[in-house]
């Protein structure tokens, strides 16, 4: 479970996520398969959608509880945006899954308001690089 939770939390190169944790890339590989299949074959049990106005509602009542942080300040993330390969330095926008993108980062008050969003960045650069160069 630790080598799939790795995986999934910052997904990148198996075999440098193998080397951190002292396993091969093909352990990896299949662990991260073996637990994804073994959540996916339970889905139809775990994942239920509101199908009714009253199960919306309280759905929404209970996400809006769970994910309220009175002494957050704001929050940080960054997302990446499909684009066309650019003339210049197109190689440079292809990210860890091999997809043409800008990776974005935003960050939200307390009161889900956008305070800034950086677009500067090319797809193959790591999240952790835009934060310290914030």
């Amino acid at each position: 479970m630790k080598i799939c939770l790795r995986y999934l939390g910052d997904p990148g190169y198996q075999q440098g996520i193998g080397q951190e944790l002292g396993v091969s890339q093909g352990t990896v590989s299949r662990t991260v398969a073996r637990v994804v299949n073994s959540i996916v074959a339970q889905s139809n049990e775990w994942i239920k959608f509101p199908t009714t106005n009253h199960e919306l509602m309280e759905a929404k009542r209970i996400w809006q509880c769970m994910y309220k942080f009175p002494t957050a300040i704001g929050v940080i993330d960054c997302t990446h945006i499909g684009i066309l390969k650019p003339n210049r330095h197109g190689d440079e926008y292809i990210n860890r899954k091999w997809k043409r993108t800008l990776n974005v980062q935003a960050t939200c008050d307390a009161r889900e308001m956008f305070t800034s969003v950086d677009v500067s960045w090319p797809g193959s650069v790591h999240d952790s690089r835009i934060w310290r160069n914030s």
